[in-house]
């Protein structure tokens, strides 16, 4: 079934305490953006790649590619004020039929078997996301109170999340909910079941400084 990757990238830089958006920052001498892009391609050199962009920042990613010639094939859609209506511009870009990873644009370590799982997956039950366990404790605020919680009831979210092209796109026509925090809850609100797959730790999402440092450790410790 053909590929597709939509990758979303609208970061300002804010907590990153940059004016430079995250996804241009440099990772390994690139562009954060260019590296997860170059994970699709490597994945599936078919895969077709579209970019989310916000209209601001869409002259400054030209120049880079020209800067880093950056000449990996790629469409690039203006995004929205909220992720929602990035990801709805971007799936109403892309034509034709088969699965689309959606992905965040600063995650560029997501690994080839966390892709083949969500593909896999997503072909079979018609979506996929892949989760990590939680580590650490959690507590449940409540007001001026917390309370303990079981950390096996609960998994992290990481991206791609996967879907058959149709399906999500007919998910994505809801009207926007502030209860919609990533692609998955669009498609559960459609009235759909999600089903999860194994992520990989290193998948991180570059929002703060030290995540940068720590994805130069992982990229540099990749084989190759």
């Amino acid at each position: 079934m053909k590929k597709f990757a939509l990758i979303v990238a609208g970061g300002t830089g804010s907590r990153m305490g940059e004016e430079i958006p995250k996804q241009f920052l440099l990772l390994a001498g690139k562009p954060v953006l260019m590296r997860t892009i170059e994970v699709f391609v490597a994945f599936d050199p078919e895969t077709e790649i579209y970019v989310v962009l916000p209209e601001n920042q869409i002259k400054k990613w030209e120049e880079l590619c020209q800067e880093y010639s950056f000449n990996l094939n790629h469409r690039i859609s203006g995004g929205g004020d909220k992720r929602f209506y990035s990801v709805k511009n971007g799936l109403d870009s892309i034509t034709g039929e088969g699965i689309v990873f959606i992905h965040d644009g600063v995650r560029p370590l997501v690994s080839k078997e966390t892709l083949e799982r969500c593909f896999n997956t997503a072909q079979k039950e018609g979506n996929a996301i892949p989760v990590v366990p939680i580590t650490e404790s959690l507590r449940k605020k409540g007001g001026e109170k917390s309370m303990a919680v079981n950390r096996s009831d609960f998994v992290l979210v990481q991206t791609p999340q996967t879907f058959v092209l149709s399906e999500i796109k007919r998910a994505y026509q809801q009207a926007y909910s502030r209860l919609f925090t990533d692609d998955a809850s669009v498609f559960e609100a459609f009235g759909k079941n999600i089903y999860t797959v194994e992520g990989n730790r290193e998948n991180i999402k570059i929002t703060y400084p030290d995540d940068l440092l720590t994805a130069t450790i992982f990229w540099d410790k990749l084989p190759g």
